[in-house]
Formats: C-alpha cells, sequence, structure tokens
C-alpha cells in the first residue's frame, strides 16, 4: 500500500510549494511564459562536461530544504566540499515552478547555462523538461548510491529507470494553525472559512495543493475521474473566500512570515516548514491532513542541459543518497525521505525522529494522501489560467 501509493505520486502532476510574495506587475507575464508548450523544433544539445577540470557546482532550490545551522551554514553541504573538493554555490532559487521554468525555458530552449548545474523540481514540471530535452542524461557510474533509492520510486512513467531524475524529498499539503490562537485546532478546511478568522486566513499560490485541498474538501477524488465541473465549484468557494476578505493573503513560501507576523491565524501550508517556523520562532503552530484529506507530492534533481558540470551534479547526488546524510537532512526539513535506510539512521540519531510521520509516514498517514491525477496539456492551461486570474486579483 504505502510503496504504490508513493509510486504514484511520483507519477503524477504534483506541484511543491511556491515563494510568490504577491502578484506582481510581472506575474502575469511569467503565467503565460509559464503557460507556453515550449519545446518546438529539435532539441538541444547537451552541453560538454567540465567537472574534471572545474570543481564548481551551482544548485538552485527551495527555501527551508535542506538542514541549516544557526550561522545560516548548511552543515551536510560543508561536508560535501570537504570530502570532495567540489565548491557549491547553494541558491535558494526556485520560487515556483512555473515561474522558474518561465525565466530559464527560453534559455533551455537553447541549451544555454542557466546558472544551475542541479535544480530541484516537482514531478510534472520534471517530466515537461525530459519531455523537452531540456534534462541530460544520468550517469549512474557516477552515483552508486542510487541503489538506496526507495523502490517504489525507480520507474516512474515520466522518467523509465530514472535516467533523467533523482527524487529530493517529497510530502504533504495541509492546514496549519497558531495554536495560542485556537489551542482545540482545526480539522478542516472548512474550519478556515470560520467567521473568526475573516481575514486572517492565507492559502498556497501553488494551484495543485490549494484547489486540491478545497476539491477534496468539496468531497471530489483529485486522482480519480474529475472535470471541469469539479474544478470551477472549487473555483467558486476560493473565488468567494477571497471576495469577501476571509483570504488575506495568496502566497508561497512568504506565508511563513504572515504566520509569524500574526497577519494570518491559520493556512493552507506544506507539512514540513510547521516544523522549521516552530524551530525559528516558538512553538506555536500546528500542521495537520485535513479530515478529507491533503496532497502529496515530489521533488526531484535534475541536470539543466547547459550545464558543464554533471558529473559534480551525479557527485552530490550520490552524496546524499547516504542514509546517514539523507536522515540529517530529514531531521531538519522534516519531510518524506525517498532514500532506503534513512529511517534506521535517523533512529539511531533520535528514535522518535524515526517515528515522525511527516517523514517516515506510515499506512494510516498515507491513507489521509491523495493524489491530483494527471493533467492534459489544454487541461494545464485552463485550470492555472482560473487560479492565476483569482492569484493576481487577490
Amino acid at each position: 500500500m504505502i510503496r504504490s501509493l508513493i509510486a504514484r505520486a511520483r507519477a503524477s502532476q504534483m506541484s511543491r510549494r511556491t515563494m510568490l510574495a504577491g502578484a506582481g506587475a510581472g506575474a502575469s507575464a511569467l503565467a503565460l511564459a509559464a503557460c507556453s508548450t515550449g519545446g518546438a523544433g529539435a532539441k538541444p544539445t547537451a552541453a560538454p562536461d567540465e567537472s574534471a577540470t572545474d570543481k564548481t557546482l551551482n544548485w538552485a532550490n527551495w527555501a527551508a530544504y535542506i538542514d541549516e545551522d544557526d550561522s545560516g551554514n548548511y552543515p551536510t553541504l560543508q561536508a560535501f566540499e570537504e570530502q570532495t573538493g567540489i565548491k557549491v554555490n547553494y541558491e535558494v532559487a526556485v520560487d515556483d515552478n512555473n515561474t522558474y521554468y518561465g525565466k530559464v525555458k527560453d534559455q533551455l530552449a537553447l541549451g544555454q547555462d542557466i546558472g544551475a548545474d542541479t535544480v530541484c523540481l516537482t514531478d510534472w514540471m520534471v517530466a515537461r523538461w525530459i519531455r523537452f530535452g531540456y534534462t541530460q542524461e544520468l550517469d549512474h557510474a557516477n552515483i552508486p548510491n542510487i541503489a538506496n533509492l526507495t523502490p517504489a520510486l525507480r520507474d516512474p512513467d515520466f522518467d523509465k529507470g530514472r535516467a533523467f531524475s533523482l527524487p529530493w524529498q517529497g510530502g504533504f499539503a495541509g492546514i496549519c494553525w497558531n495554536k495560542e490562537a485556537y489551542p482545540d485546532g482545526l480539522a478542516s478546511v472548512e474550519d478556515l472559512w470560520s467567521s473568526e478568522l475573516k481575514g486572517r486566513v492565507g492559502v498556497l499560490s501553488e494551484m495543485r495543493d490549494t484547489m486540491g485541498l478545497i476539491m477534496l474538501q468539496n468531497g471530489v477524488d483529485i486522482a480519480g475521474d474529475w472535470g471541469d465541473a469539479e474544478f470551477d465549484a472549487a473555483i467558486d468557494v476560493l473565488t468567494e473566500q477571497v471576495e469577501n476578505g476571509q483570504v488575506r493573503n495568496i502566497k508561497g513560501n512568504a506565508y511563513l512570515e504572515d504566520l509569524k507576523s500574526g497577519d494570518t491565524l491559520a493556512a493552507i501550508c506544506w507539512s514540513g516548514d510547521i516544523t522549521v517556523i516552530n524551530a525559528e520562532a516558538g512553538d506555536k503552530w500546528e500542521f495537520a491532513i485535513p479530515d478529507a484529506g491533503g496532497t502529496l507530492w515530489n521533488d526531484n534533481f535534475l541536470v539543466p542541459i547547459g550545464s558543464t558540470r554533471k558529473t559534480n551534479a551525479e557527485t552530490l547526488m550520490n552524496y546524499y543518497y547516504e542514509p546517514e546524510v539523507a536522515a540529517e537532512v530529514a531531521a531538519w526539513v522534516n519531510y518524506i525521505t525517498p532514500v532506503v535506510g534513512a529511517k534506521e539512521a535517523a533512529a539511531a540519531i533520535d528514535p522518535e525522529l524515526a517515528e515522525n510521520q511527516l517523514i517516515f509516514p506510515n499506512e494510516e498517514t498515507l491513507s489521509k494522501a491523495h493524489i491530483f491525477r494527471s493533467l492534459s496539456g489544454a487541461e494545464e492551461q485552463k485550470y492555472q489560467a482560473q487560479f492565476q486570474s483569482i492569484l493576481l486579483g487577490a
């Protein structure tokens, strides 16, 4: 059950978290670029690998997605640099699957360097890059620790045999709230629409998570056979809550700042983030998968077509597939690790850590997780445009 559910999640179109602080003037242009099908004409040619003489690496990732100490350093990354002599420039550069793609797609189409030698993106976006020829094929000989990849993730339909991608982390979208303001907690998305929370609710600018949770609340099986009517009904719910002032903001990772400041007291959120904010700003918030269910997603390493440091990137991937390293990262980010042996390594660090359902979910926890079904190209453009119109108007 666990393996089959996670495997379906990896093969579906699930988005991860965004960092849009709001809808600026450039958002419309980026949204249009993101909806572009791209990939026209001949596929670009991979850049030559210069890793043997260039011991550097640029890694683009999401916010709060790697272990970090009180000084703002990344302990596992520092250890990697010491072990390999490869200097890593780690950038919190991925603001959102769509907006990031909108920024780099023209360079990718020309086979140019986008400033990242490896980047972590969500399954459905990785599928697009692979389809358009924007990623380099991995040399598994440089990643012997790929043997530690959990079997359920080894053969997704968008990348058979993991020729072009390798999972980084996975997780849930659910709801969170300020425990001081609501000690009894919240149980459902419907609870977010309580009059007591008017003007103090945040929702994610990631369509599949926000709409997925609202559709689940409406009784829709988001992994099943649904269409325009079900999506439109959820859009109507969100539109009403935005227009009547119930929803204060539609954001990505910036929603954490709203929680810290007290601008919002509850939100649709990502699982691992709440552990991070509690560590940074006091144990004030609680995360839960709603009664009607939450979403499940996964992000993956890939090497952009224009990178000249592919072997360096593969060396990095291999390092993070060491169970002890994976456990150390998981202990900080609190997302689902794809590495076999990480749970045992985590138990050696802290037995309670190995029982954390946000990192090592059991059957019961996964039974509450649902997968937003794959969308056709036409559906993707239509539904994203409907959602984007609300985001831009908020």
